[in-house]
């Protein structure tokens, strides 16, 4: 960069050595992963046997009990994404049989949970849903729904739409997080705690919902809640560039800098201090009848990640007071056959200190236990082994973008994967001293994502950073076990509430 943009990128805060890194990426693009194979039942994904659930709803709870536990919830963003096919229909000619979606939602708007508080809306107004149904006014309703004198669900966060129905009234993905919490996360002092990730403009709205909520929720428990919230960090946004890869320049002369994807909330989550990490994303929760397979679940990747990190725990301490060949043995033990770790095949005629500095390293480092559903077309990134430079394997999750699908082999692995993320994570992030780990100590920055957009008209290329659960975890120690699907049950589009799990 010249002088003169690097005192641009100065004047906007960011950092000249960040944004020059940045710049080269988009020059030379990411290197794809070397894969050796998708990670498949009992070859990287457990299945969990009905005494190991069994055994984990006995055990976790009680360990839980003795930490510092928190649910850590990304729900940054709005929820335009959801309505698109209605606000492409309210910008349209109005003739409903273009669009099935929309006929669709029509047809069930009863069942929807917002269906009172829109029908009150246009009320106000005059008319009511049925009328503007027998009318055919089909856009009246939309606006009502989506703009900003009704109830402006077209730029609220997914986390205070309406979802479910109860006959006690209804419920937002974020009071659904809280009735989770309550049956998963209860930590040390009957405390469950929750932080949401938030934007800026939505902080006050969900402070109010959360606090209308708790005092009934704690009186209900007998719990004592404590939520709090973060915002992605303005310092973590990407250069946006032209398609010659220069900085892309706005009207008034500044650069354009973007949010860089999920992969910036690594330093949200780096500021959490607590012993176990659960993350979920908002959109996936359902109504309390369907809620115990996701308890189980939780409890046992919780559990497992907690007797797996007890043992990691004890072969650290052990190697630090000896360096024998049973504490090597036994070290090594603990990351093949708990860890599931693949050692190089050199290993064993390395000299006794290279051991033990490949094990206390391989050891030693943030730990996660991951959810896997199996793979029925969902878009999403998949688990797969991962060939390391030192000669090991580790196990990864991988988006499409990471794969070079003209290699013949990757596109085989790739074709055979079985299971994909739901983002179902838990997370151990201190040591075996206690200590918090620096998580973007453990990120790798060569697992960005380029993509095409466009600003007033103008075509431009932005960068993610590595992906939360991808790039930005790929040094951790990584255990993945199979989830039921009823576990996962996202909203992408308000039509997904329709489905019979949000029913």
């Amino acid at each position: 960069m010249n002088t003169e943009l690097i005192e641009l990128v100065k004047k906007q805060g960011m950092d000249p050595e960040t944004v020059s890194q940045q710049i080269e990426n988009f020059k030379t693009g990411f290197p794809f992963l070397e894969i050796t194979g998708p990670a498949t039942p009992n070859n990287g994904i457990r299945i969990m046997s009905d005494e190991d659930l069994d055994h984990f709803q006995e055990t976790y709870p009680k360990k839980a009990a003795e930490i510092e536990v928190v649910k850590f919830v990304p729900a940054s963003g709005a929820a335009s994404r959801m309505f698109k096919d209605l606000f492409a229909f309210l910008d349209g000619d109005g003739d409903i049989s273009k669009s099935g979606f929309v006929q669709k939602f029509m047809d069930r708007i009863e069942k929807f949970a917002f269906y009172q508080d829109l029908d009150e809306v246009l009320k106000t107004r005059g008319t009511s849903i049925s009328d503007c149904l027998d009318r055919k006014d089909y856009k009246e309703i939309l606006a009502a729904l989506l703009n900003d004198d009704g109830l402006g669900y077209g730029s609220l966060p997914k986390g205070l739409l309406k979802f479910h129905s109860y006959e006690s009234g209804t419920r937002t993905p974020a009071f659904e997080h809280l009735i989770e919490g309550s049956q998963y996360a209860v930590g040390k002092g009957k405390i469950v705690k929750i932080h949401f990730t938030v934007s800026p403009e939505h902080e006050e709205k969900f402070r109010a919902e959360i606090d209308s909520i708790v005092p009934q929720l704690q009186k209900e428990t007998g719990l004592k809640f404590e939520v709090s919230y973060s915002q992605q960090k303005k310092s973590t946004d990407t250069i946006a560039v032209t398609m010659d890869n220069e900085p892309f320049l706005e009207e008034d002369g500044s650069i354009l800098f973007r949010p860089a994807g999920h992969g910036a909330l690594l330093e949200n989550l780096n500021d959490i201090d607590a012993d176990l990490i659960f993350i979920k994303n908002i959109d996936n929760v359902v109504p309390d009848r369907i809620k115990q397979a996701t308890v189980e679940y939780k409890q046992a990747i919780g559990g497992l990640l907690l007797e797996v990190q007890g043992k990691v725990f004890e072969a650290l301490q052990e190697l630090e007071t000896e360096i024998s060949p049973a504490a090597i043995d036994r070290a090594k033990k603990v990351y093949v056959e708990d860890l599931g770790g693949k050692i190089p095949a050199r290993f064993d005629g390395m000299p006794r200190m290279e051991q033990f500095s490949f094990l206390k390293g391989k050891l030693n480092r943030p730990i996660r236990v991951c959810g896997m559903v199996k793979n029925t077309g969902e878009p999403g990134g998949g688990p797969f082994w991962i060939a390391e430079e030192d000669g090991s394997q580790s196990l990864q999750i991988l988006e499409t973008a990471q794969i070079n699908l003209e290699d013949p082999n990757s596109e085989r692995h790739l074709q055979a994967a079985t299971h994909f993320n739901p983002v179902d994570l838990v997370c151990g992030t201190r040591n075996y001293k206690g200590e918090k780990f620096d998580l973007l100590q453990y990120r790798d920055m060569k697992t960005g994502f380029i993509t095409e957009k466009s600003k007033s008209g103008r075509e431009l290329k932005a960068l993610e950073l590595p992906g939360l659960w991808n790039g930005s975890m790929a040094g951790w120690n990584t255990l993945f076990v199979e989830v039921p699907l009823i576990t996962f049950n996202p909203v992408k589009t308000v039509n997904d509430l329709l489905r019979d799990e949000h029913q």
